[in-house]
């Protein structure tokens, strides 16, 4: 083999045939890892809502920040585990669309106003 095929561009000829099934496969596991990113600040957000929560009591509440601190680690550990796979420039957009995106109502909804915000359909399911 000479060194020009080793070091040469990559593109749909040199690669050949699977380089879509590639480039499709790495979109869904980067999406894949941005919605795993989403649902760990969705949990730091509640976490850290009950964590400040008078409600709860003071031993729960310790429980809650030490929760909060473990989740806020598995967050940033997503984030390099998303740098190193798919390159820094990709692991900050995924963090800047999560924080984005990713947000929690301030009042909390009661099973009423669920009720009446659904809509019916004829086979008993409710949207």
């Amino acid at each position: 083999m000479s060194t020009q095929a080793l070091y040469a561009p990559l593109d749909t000829t040199t690669i050949g045939p699977t380089y879509q099934y590639v480039i499709d496969t790495r979109d869904t596991l980067l999406a894949n890892d941005t919605e795993e990113l989403g649902t760990l600040r969705f949990s730091i957000i509640l976490t850290k809502r009950w964590a400040d929560s008078d409600s709860e009591s003071p031993e729960r509440r310790g429980e809650l920040r030490a929760d909060l601190a473990l989740l806020r680690k598995h967050y940033s550990n997503k984030i390099d585990e998303i740098a190193m796979t798919f390159g820094v420039a990709q692991a900050m957009k995924a963090k800047e669309e999560v924080e984005r995106t990713v947000v929690v109502p301030r009042e909390d909804v009661s099973e009423e106003s669920l009720s009446d915000d659904r809509e019916e359909f004829d086979e008993g399911y409710c949207l």
